[in-house]
């Protein structure tokens, strides 16, 4: 299940692509069908079934956004959150080994196409959650527990 936060600009993210598929895309590509429709036999017009394809697709992106966008929760910084991992917090951690990862925690809305960002769903988020600076936590991988120790908290990607 699907956390419903978001950060401001990811929400902003998302309106922008709605609004760009329902302005440009969807229009465009309604022509497009009325054009190859004006063509005659449609069975066997590939631009007709290839538009209305992509026109199907469109639509079901834009009742996903349209339905998401309600249910979504805008978290926005507070002062409050700083030297503790919450929300919109960019956090870096580091293993007994030396190993060092640096992301930022954000809602699953967020984190596709990107590698320096998690949903606050992951199982390193949660078990993050809460934590200060030098606090260890762990988090069960399929290799076994592995331990993480938080090196730095800072907020400057959520703070406006």
């Amino acid at each position: 299940m699907k956390t419903n936060l978001i950060s401001r600009s990811g929400y902003l993210h998302l309106q922008q692509e709605l609004d760009h598929l329902w302005r440009v895309e969807r229009r465009e590509t309604t022509e497009k069908v009325a054009w190859a429709a004006s063509l005659g036999d449609r069975s066997e017009n590939a631009d007709y079934k290839y538009n209305k394809q992509k026109l199907r697709q469109i639509d079901k992106r834009i009742r996903f956004l349209r339905k998401r966008l309600e249910q979504l929760k805008i978290v926005d910084y507070s002062p409050q959150q700083d030297g503790k991992v919450f929300f919109g917090a960019t956090v870096t951690v580091e293993d007994e080994h030396g190993e060092q990862r640096t992301f930022t925690i954000a809602g699953p809305d967020e984190i596709y196409q990107r590698d320096d960002v998690i949903s606050i769903d992951a199982p390193m988020a949660r078990a993050a959650l809460g934590k200060q600076l030098d606090d260890e936590f762990t988090v069960v991988t399929p290799t076994g527990p592995k331990l993480w120790i938080v090196t730095k908290i800072d907020y400057i990607l959520t703070r406006s």
